[in-house]
């Protein structure tokens, strides 16, 4: 199983000015089974900024395309509804209004918004046959609205967590905006529960972006027992600031003994891209 891993498009003022056209004929150089899209699809989370990355997203050539929502995504009330318009449309998992939760702007007041969905959060499973192999794929929505500091809610962890052990699969792997590992200045702010989860569904390998550098960690808990490894992605095309890693990953054979990853960086030169491809193991 190949998988191509993106972050961080930014569509929208910190989309950069490189050609999307010679990115989109390198990423679909790529023979992946599963491309997975760990969120900042755009800059404020406006209609015209969704249109733009769906469309983007829709040009990579694969059966199998799972985003997740990330903070700069859930800028205003609508935001939920317009990344299922344009990004991804999956089976939320859902939690009573009535439970009590902690993460702010779980649930919007519809008397006042008038939206047909008041609850904000994306979160879903979703099993993907690869040959012989069920991949699980997990997304937990760490972002929470109107912020840029993440958040996971438990009573969510909870509803999920039980969906999980309906499903029947080989493989199970999470995919998160913000990193549950390491730091930054807008961190998740309550990674150890994120970390217990990981823990719980015996998930050894966890995606994420945010951070717009790439960033490879394995944990090993040397109490418990349970390791697992964070594959951290780099931003796709953003213009944000000069320390910006413009990069996508490459997966092959993932899960295997003889798995490969490779690191592609892209350096923008007038209109035309510079890719240094670079086997990390």
């Amino acid at each position: 199983m190949n998988i191509l891993h993106i972050s961080d498009l930014h569509f929208g003022p910190r989309h950069w000015e490189g050609n999307d056209k010679i990115l989109l004929g390198k990423l679909n150089s790529y023979d992946a089974d599963i491309v997975i899209n760990t969120g900042d699809n755009t800059t404020d989370g406006l209609e015209d900024e969704y249109a733009k990355a769906g469309r983007f997203l829709k040009s990579i050539k694969c059966k199998n395309k799972i985003s997740v929502i990330g903070n700069h995504d859930k800028r205003n009330m609508r935001s939920h509804e317009l990344f299922r318009k344009y990004i991804y449309n999956p089976d939320i998992i859902y939690i009573p209004e009535m439970v009590p939760f902690k993460k702010k702007h779980l649930f919007l007041n519809r008397d006042i918004t008038k939206l047909p969905d008041n609850f904000t959060d994306i979160n879903f499973i979703k099993c993907i046959s690869i040959k012989d192999l069920t991949v699980l794929v997990v997304s937990i929505d760490t972002n929470e609205l109107y912020s840029d500091e993440g958040y996971v809610e438990e009573e969510i962890l909870k509803a999920v967590s039980k969906e999980i052990r309906r499903a029947e699969y080989d493989l199970p792997i999470l995919l998160t905006h913000y990193s549950i590992l390491g730091t930054d200045d807008c961190p998740l702010k309550n990674s150890s529960l994120l970390i217990d989860f990981v823990h719980q569904h015996k998930i050894e390998n966890v995606f994420c972006g945010h951070t717009h550098e790439m960033e490879l960690m394995k944990t090993t808990d040397l109490y418990h027992g349970p390791s697992f490894t964070q594959f951290m992605c780099g931003t796709l095309s953003s213009c944000n600031h000069p320390n910006d890693d413009n990069m996508f990953l490459y997966y092959q054979n993932f899960g295997c003994k003889d798995m490969h990853l490779f690191l592609v960086r892209i350096f923008p030169e007038k209109r035309n891209l510079i890719f240094k491809e670079e086997m990390v193991f």
